[in-house]
């Protein structure tokens, strides 16, 4: 009995040491550090090139996805603003790369830097706004949407986007960030790197462009695992990879003509080579625009706003025009023949049917907080922000429509 005794009473002792130095401990090394890196339009089979044996070794120690499902479109910004809001783009608002508010006629795109800068667009709230309510500093090395100039709503840490900017520049700063003191290191980072999309765009997916795009972005990966390593936080980092969305061919074989006609009715055409909206002047005009393009309808797909397919979640937001038009995933689309150069139409594009396999991208994942060697199948980009929510032990947005008991078993 006096043994037991003793047994226990050196058994509490312990914990109380232990629980004594666990609660000691400042509440920002309580919180995990995690960076997420987005490689822009790195499909979901570039992995099986071996071209990339880091990032291969990355995903057989830890976690991945055969593939991640962006939201429709499957263009850029919409898909980076629902990785960190968990909202499709008819709720966050960024409903595309260009768009129109047709009721004052503003316009935002990526190319211009006073309407991404301008908060009044952003409808969701970013991962980096909801950790900072909850004491969490965090930091950006580029993201779209990082660089708004009402600066509650941004990173503590940013830096304006620069497409050519350096690996090394952008290593240097990460280390920087992360020797910093405790009180002021950030424990929620992203990067991106635009290397891929670019030749994809150029050249297309299947391109030797692509695969010298993918060496280098492999050699990055390789930078950025020294670089956490040559800091404390070595065997503490979560690593996240993700992609925005993939990549396919496209050619001068391959154009829809819309029918001339458009251009002399009263609408407004928002033309991209991947989807085409047609906001109605005149509601009158709705029905026989809609019948035009239905009766020409081939390698492509014309709905009235009410009848968007259920699976595109794109009919609520009041900036989605009355019609929209979505091409075969290939086909490119032309206003008509006398404003459309089919020359210039070679090389791959994105924006089509989120569900089709070459518009899916790549989730990744390893570190302290996952699990080892497990594999997922194809995981939707919305369910990321609640994820991050869990690894911080945070409350997320009550309004998202990402699903944390979709992805919550790649955590240990």
């Amino acid at each position: 009995m006096k043994n037991t005794t003793t047994f226990f009473s050196c058994l509490l002792i312990c914990f109380l040491t232990c629980s004594k130095h666990l609660f000691s401990l400042p509440l920002s090394e309580q919180k995990p550090y995690v960076i997420v890196v987005s490689f822009d339009g790195f499909r979901w089979d570039y992995t099986n090139r071996n071209l990339t044996p880091t990032l291969n070794a990355i995903q057989h120690k830890g976690v991945r996805a055969v593939q991640l499902e962006p939201c429709y479109p499957s263009k850029t910004f919409p898909n980076h603003i629902s990785i960190l809001t968990g909202m499709y783009p008819e709720n966050h608002g960024i409903i595309s790369n260009h768009f129109i508010n047709p009721f004052t006629k503003e316009k935002y795109s990526l190319k211009d830097s006073v309407s991404v800068r301008d908060a009044k667009w952003y409808q969701g709230e970013f991962f980096w706004e909801t950790a900072q309510r909850n004491g969490i500093v965090t930091a950006s090395y580029f993201w779209p949407g990082s660089e708004l100039l009402a600066n509650y709503r941004r990173p503590n840490y940013f830096k304006a986007y620069q497409h050519q900017t350096a690996p090394d520049t952008i290593f240097k700063t990460l280390y920087d960030w992360l020797t910093l003191p405790q009180a002021e290191r950030p424990h929620f980072i992203t990067l991106y790197f635009h290397d891929v999309d670019d030749a994809g765009h150029r050249f297309g997916p299947h391109s030797a462009e692509v695969n010298a795009a993918l060496v280098k972005i492999d050699s990055i990966t390789k930078q950025l695992i020294t670089t956490v390593a040559q800091t404390p936080l070595a065997d503490s980092m979560n690593f996240i990879f993700v992609s925005d969305h993939g990549m396919t061919a496209v050619d001068s074989n391959r154009i829809i003509y819309l029918p001339d006609t458009l251009s002399t009715m009263n609408a407004k055409i928002h033309h991209s080579w991947e989807n085409v909206m047609v906001e109605c002047n005149d509601q009158n005009q709705e029905s026989s625009i809609y019948n035009l393009l239905k009766k020409q309808e081939l390698h492509y797909k014309v709905y009235l706003k009410k009848d968007i397919p259920k699976r595109f979640h794109f009919n609520k937001h009041p900036f989605i025009s009355n019609i929209l038009i979505v091409p075969e995933v290939g086909w490119v689309l032309g206003s008509h023949q006398k404003e459309f150069n089919p020359h210039k139409v070679f090389g791959g594009t994105h924006g089509y049917d989120n569900q089709h396999a070459d518009m899916k991208g790549i989730f990744i994942a390893q570190g302290p907080a996952f699990k080892n060697q497990q594999t997922l199948p194809s995981i939707k980009n919305i369910d990321i922000y609640p994820l991050l929510c869990k690894l911080f032990a945070i409350e997320p947005r009550s309004n998202i429509d990402g699903r944390l008991n979709r992805i919550q078993s790649i955590l240990k």
